[in-house]
């Protein structure tokens, strides 16, 4: 027996909604299920794919979460949503630092005061604890470990 998809397709945002909650709820399986569930009633709709790279982002599985967001983005350039999002886990990873940088610099110039706010602090946060000078006592902890 052949399931109707179309006839689900009003639930397409519930579900979407609801992997993202299960996304903070720590619930990888169901967030999995609730978008891949959403994916296949509109294959085409960006959302689903945002919210798998938003489930690796949590994690930190950076590596997934950049691929996700630089595939949305060759659908959606213009996705500032995605562009904070990839600049974030750019940002965390130390090769393309300069490069997450870049983007969230970028999109603290966004129309949207949502998409400004998470670019502002997530540079901040990156400024405080990426960028950070080492202590006196991480200076002398890596000195004894160089000996």
């Amino acid at each position: 027996m052949a399931i109707d998809l179309p006839s689900f397709k009003e639930d397409f945002f519930l579900l979407l909604e609801s992997g993202f909650i299960a996304v903070n709820q720590a619930d990888e399986d169901a967030a999995m299920k609730l978008f891949k569930a959403a994916e296949m009633l509109d294959p085409s709709n960006n959302m689903p794919v945002i919210g798998r790279g938003y489930l690796h982002l949590h994690k930190l599985e950076l590596k997934e979460a950049c691929r996700l967001f630089e595939d949305v983005l060759k659908k959606d350039p213009e996705n500032q949503m995605v562009k904070t999002f990839l600049g974030l886990c750019m940002s965390f990873t130390p090769a393309a630092l300069d490069k997450g940088e870049k983007l969230l610099n970028e999109m603290c110039h966004s129309d949207d005061n949502q998409i400004q706010g998470l670019s502002k602090t997530a540079l901040d946060f990156v400024d405080r604890f990426i960028k950070k000078e080492p202590t006196p006592a991480e200076i002398k902890k890596n000195n004894k470990k160089k000996k």
